[in-house]
């Protein structure tokens, strides 16, 4: 399925801008991509940035990191539960209360590393197996109605609008 097939009523407006990141592109194909591409960037951080965060208040990078692998995984759950036609409404997340529970201070460039490769190895092969009806089946999350394809699409957008507030905040890569 390609980005440009959805429809507005897919997802909340909120996700318009990680979707429209993209530009007009085929979901696995984009998910594998960066799969491909993600892993450079993550090693490319130089392990004195890791933890470094810019400003009072901010996350660190590994804490951006871990956050989208946290939202990945999120985002995972609710796309199988849409799949399998699960009608049962599902809660938000608070994406700071992870963050300030995900002890990324912990975590190595390598883990977050190994973590994103499974987690979005998981993710392609969950989609994979999604026929066109699957994707278009449409659930309530955080009061809104999403779409198991908009939900892959916006695993992808969310990972690429970090990727650059990271770089151009964090890195000045």
């Amino acid at each position: 399925m390609k980005s440009s097939e959805l429809k507005k009523e897919d997802f909340n407006p909120y996700y318009a801008g990680y979707i429209a990141t993209l530009g007009d592109v085929e979901l696995v194909e984009t998910l594998k991509k960066q799969l491909k591409n993600f892993p450079s960037f993550i090693s490319s951080i130089p392990e004195e940035k890791f933890h470094f965060a810019y400003g009072e208040g901010k996350w660190s990078v590994a804490q951006v990191l871990v956050h989208i692998l946290d939202t990945e995984r999120v985002f995972q759950y609710r796309a199988l539960r849409f799949a399998r036609n699960d009608k049962t409404p599902l809660p938000g997340f608070d994406q700071d209360m992870f963050a300030a529970e995900s002890k990324a201070e912990d975590w190595s460039r390598e883990e977050v590393l190994e973590n994103y490769k499974i987690i979005r190895k998981s993710t392609i092969a969950l989609f994979e197996k999604f026929s066109d009806q699957d994707l278009k089946k449409v659930g309530i999350a955080s009061d809104s109605p999403m779409s198991v394809a908009a939900l892959g699409f916006i695993c992808c957008g969310h990972q690429k609008h970090h990727r650059n507030i990271l770089r151009e905040r964090y890195l000045k890569i």
